[in-house]
């Protein structure tokens, strides 16, 4: 690794430290706005002053909002998220259980948002203002626009409630064991094990999340590929490609499409990281066990640590992606150089 792409991961790394500062100090911040008392939840309705204070007591909530922010920073250090208020097990070790659930999701969502959008993308831009085109921009502009949770419960009532194709919500059929854990993601752990019938029903479960999560991303990808391959089908090396009596699709595949791939790195690696906030809604419409169904339930039970923990650890993970995104533009494309 040279000096250039050392300076890039300290500046990635210097700005992890920053993110994680602002995302806690805004989401210590938001969560206490919130009306309600975790120990009055946690006491019940019946329970005497004396027995709430006591709770608060031991959850560090009698102490002031400072004193708490700095408690928490302190465990932040030390690689500790808390303690659930709810599940009363460690925060990391809620989220290392519900990650895994997530991550799948998110990257299935984005291999279905790829292998449609580059195709879309391509098409839009060889068969510009056409009628191609603009079935093409349409679906993008859909894709952008359409919320997610509403998309989500239409292909539930289409494919699950009138046509019965695909089941509706969780990650398998019920009756069915989990394959064993190796990695947390059903369908590479199930083909281990040789489990097809538990790999097939998981892989059933996950395409109308997946849709509903990608869908959205398919338009941003056709975009950015369809904005690349027009600016690399007027480039020079095309025209000469073209000259020397090339099929068009030859030079579209093997010469311009490459090439406007490299800007789409980029988007690809910061939509796993929108992926993976945005599956939050979808994990709910589809009652899919992740981290989206897990902060939603620290919410309503007013589970600061959860929350918390949740918001610190995407945002890491939103920082690292942008980092391996930055070093692997730098590898497609040479031509890119330290400057200053």
């Amino acid at each position: 690794m040279n000096v250039s792409w050392l300076s890039v991961v300290r500046r990635r790394l210097a700005s992890l430290v920053w993110v994680v500062i602002g995302v806690s100090l805004i989401t210590f911040a938001i969560s206490h706005m919130v009306p309600g008392d975790p120990a009055r939840l946690i006491a019940g309705d019946r329970a005497t002053p004396e027995i709430v204070a006591h709770i608060r007591a031991q959850l560090g909530l009698d102490l002031p909002l400072p004193q708490q922010y700095l408690h928490y920073m302190g465990q932040l250090l030390q690689g500790d998220l808390g303690t659930s208020i709810r599940t009363h097990r460690p925060v990391l070790q809620d989220i290392a259980a519900f990650f895994p659930a997530t991550l799948e999701l998110a990257l299935v969502a984005l291999l279905l948002a790829t292998l449609l959008g580059i195709p879309l993308g391509v098409l839009s831009a060889v068969y510009r203002n056409r009628f191609v085109d603009h079935v093409a921009r349409t679906l993008a502009v859909m894709g952008i626009s359409t919320p997610a949770f509403w998309l989500g419960l239409g292909l539930i009532v289409l494919f699950y409630g009138e046509l019965g194709w695909l089941p509706g919500g969780g990650r398998i059929d019920q009756g069915l064991a989990p394959p064993p854990g190796i990695t947390g993601l059903y369908l590479i752990d199930a083909a281990v094990a040789g489990d097809w019938t538990v790999w097939r029903s998981a892989l059933e479960h996950l395409i109308l999340p997946a849709l509903t999560l990608g869908f959205v991303h398919l338009g941003v990808v056709a975009r950015q590929v369809r904005s690349s391959m027009l600016e690399q089908l007027g480039e020079d090396y095309v025209r000469t490609a073209r000259a020397y009596g090339l099929s068009p699709w030859t030079v579209v595949v093997r010469h311009a499409l490459p090439n406007a791939l490299i800007p789409s790195v980029t988007v690809l690696g910061l939509a796993l990281g929108d992926l993976l906030y945005g599956a939050v809604l979808t994990e709910t419409v589809f009652g899919w066990p992740g981290m989206g169904a897990y902060v939603v339930d620290s919410i309503q039970a007013l589970d600061f640590p959860a929350v918390m923990g949740f918001a610190v650890v995407v945002s890491f993970a939103y920082v690292i992606l942008n980092l391996l995104v930055d070093l692997l533009y730098r590898r497609l494309d040479p031509r890119i150089q330290e400057v200053g």
